[in-house]
């Protein structure tokens, strides 16, 4: 299987889309400059105590107070706020060294929030989920600094190893290797890229690890409530770092600081397959040139099509996601119906795998499959679709087809489920019922706009960005109507084909590749709320 990562870099967000074999399996989607992700580190404020959940509510920043619950607060709370205390009174010449700070015995799991914090007090806490629909992040107390082999976590002192590892002999060597080299009071969780690695390795990416630790903590005396301590890496290099495999053969970077970012991280983890992260530079957009958009398209809808003529319906409630499994336009004879629900139901649960991947499902999903007569067909479909979620870094848990023929999966949630509605407006009205003039006379208002551009906003160089279809009329015949418009308005123009664009949609983007606002001639907003001040 060849794996390509494919990021696409835009004013106002970062799409990250991985491909297998050519094929979509997941797509993320991060605004820019997004003030909580997970893994970045706060030093909070307790707001209030909610006795009745055995949990509290933490000011961090976020217009919604994070929760924060007892068993949340991990075993060696105690000692973190021990040192957390002494750190924030410290002059920085005799600021407290963990691994000669004294471990306090660990708390139980059964206890109460109301004695172990307090209002007011301040916490070193962590987001474990994101801001979800109106509820703001989940924190834990419990600190961990990943990387690519391992991960650090302060406060405690013991190693464990990757279940995913299973020779005992490498485990050994493993344990062995990390207690020698590891500091006291930190505890080391052992990945399983880790296995096979050298000594020399795993100890540079421990002390990376460390000095994270180091930075973190030496903002605290001067920290202010609320503020961030860490901020995780950029979400192109977190993704990176989970997901790097050797099977990974080309990233794909269109922003040059982005690319510079990978490229670094790349020689970092895997030194000498740098090689293997490039820049994209081409006029057409990148999701557009490796088949992404379309894949978006096809894949994002309520109804999605799959092998065979089979299709699935995807619902999404409140409490939990539903998938429907439909055998299309299957003709087989009804003396093969129990074999054609068995072809449709494992091409679906292939498709099932992808999705739940690529729209980042998480809680509790029901699928509802074609019925089965056969136990052991029953069996051989609950080990299918084990073996395709076998590859799905988040933790789920898959139960065996019920009598009505319903499997149930539950499956970790750390940030908002994607969603893309992949309707489009109407092409002649963009949804508001009526139309200013047919769709003949498109490329007229085309013509007012750049001319509103060149002659009032003084733009001599930039690109109009069209769907497909009105690109390949513009640009065709041997004097296309873009040859004739730089010919009249005596201006530098490039017309790229966009397939995320409607029939009769456009944008317009200046030398630097910013958007540009019709009306006001600034960059980075929609041009499509401010053009008709240009047209006519």
């Amino acid at each position: 299987m060849i794996s390509e990562l494919v990021v696409d870099v835009q004013l106002k967000e970062v799409s990250i889309a991985v491909l297998e074999d050519k094929s979509l399996v997941e797509l993320q989607k991060e605004v820019r400059n997004v003030s909580f992700a997970v893994g970045d580190v706060f030093l909070g404020k307790v707001k209030k105590l909610m006795p009745g959940l055995n949990a509290a509510f933490i000011d961090v920043g976020y217009p919604k107070d994070a929760f924060l619950h007892y068993l949340d607060l991990g075993p060696n709370f105690n000692t973190q706020q021990k040192f957390l205390k002494q750190a924030l009174s410290s002059d920085p010449k005799k600021f407290p060294v963990l691994s000669k700070w004294p471990i306090l015995p660990e708390t139980g799991k059964e206890g109460s929030i109301g004695d172990m914090l307090k209002p007011g007090q301040e916490v070193l806490v962590q987001i474990a989920k994101e801001p979800i629909s109106t509820k703001g992040p989940r924190l834990t107390s419990e600190l961990s600094f990943a990387g690519r082999h391992l991960v650090l976590i302060p406060f405690a002192d013991r190693v464990s190893i990757s279940t995913k590892i299973i020779l005992t002999e490498e485990r050994v060597r493993l344990r062995q290797l990390i207690q020698s080299i590891k500091p006291k009071n930190f505890s080391v969780i052992v990945r399983t890229s880790a296995e096979g690695k050298r000594v020399a390795e795993l100890d540079q990416e421990l002390k990376t690890l460390l000095k994270r630790w180091d930075d973190s903590i030496a903002k605290l005396p001067k920290a202010e409530l609320p503020s961030v301590i860490l901020e995780e890496t950029g979400r192109t290099v977190a993704l990176l770092r989970d997901i790097f495999n050797p099977s990974f053969q080309h990233i794909h970077v269109n922003d040059p600081d982005v690319y510079r970012d990978v490229h670094d991280y790349v020689s970092l983890i895997a030194p000498g397959r740098e090689d293997i992260v490039q820049h994209y530079k081409g006029e057409i957009p990148i999701f557009d040139t490796f088949g992404i958009t379309k894949q978006i398209k096809s894949l994002f809808g309520r109804t999605v099509n799959h092998r065979g003529g089979a299709y699935l319906i995807i619902e999404q409630t409140e409490a939990m996601h539903v998938i429907d499994v439909n055998s299309g336009n299957r003709t087989k004879g009804s003396n093969e119906q129990e074999q054609t629900a068995m072809d449709v139901n494992t091409a679906a649960a292939d498709e099932i795998a992808r999705q739940l991947r690529l729209r980042d499902l998480g809680g509790i999903i029901v699928i509802d499959f074609i019925d089965l007569a056969e136990p052991a067909n029953r069996q051989k479909l609950f080990d299918h679709i084990t073996q395709a979620m076998a590859s799905d870094r988040a933790k789920h848990n898959i139960l065996p087809l019920s009598k009505f023929g319903v499997m149930q999966i539950t499956r970790q949630r750390v940030r908002p489920s994607m969603s893309i509605d992949t309707s489009e407006s109407c092409p002649t009205c963009f949804g508001t019922g009526t139309t200013k003039q047919p769709s003949i006379l498109f490329t007229d208002s085309l013509e007012g706009k750049i001319d509103c551009l060149v002659n009032k906003h003084h733009l001599k160089k930039f690109t109009l960005h069209l769907h497909p279809y009105v690109a390949a009329y513009v640009n065709k015949g041997f004097f296309p109507l873009s040859w004739k418009w730089r010919t009249r308005f005596s201006f530098q123009l490039k017309v790229i084909p966009d397939q995320s664009l409607g029939l009769l949609e456009c944008r317009f983007y200046d030398s630097d590749k910013n958007e540009v606002d019709m009306k006001k001639g600034e960059k980075g907003l929609n041009p499509q709320q401010d053009l008709k001040p240009c047209e006519g």
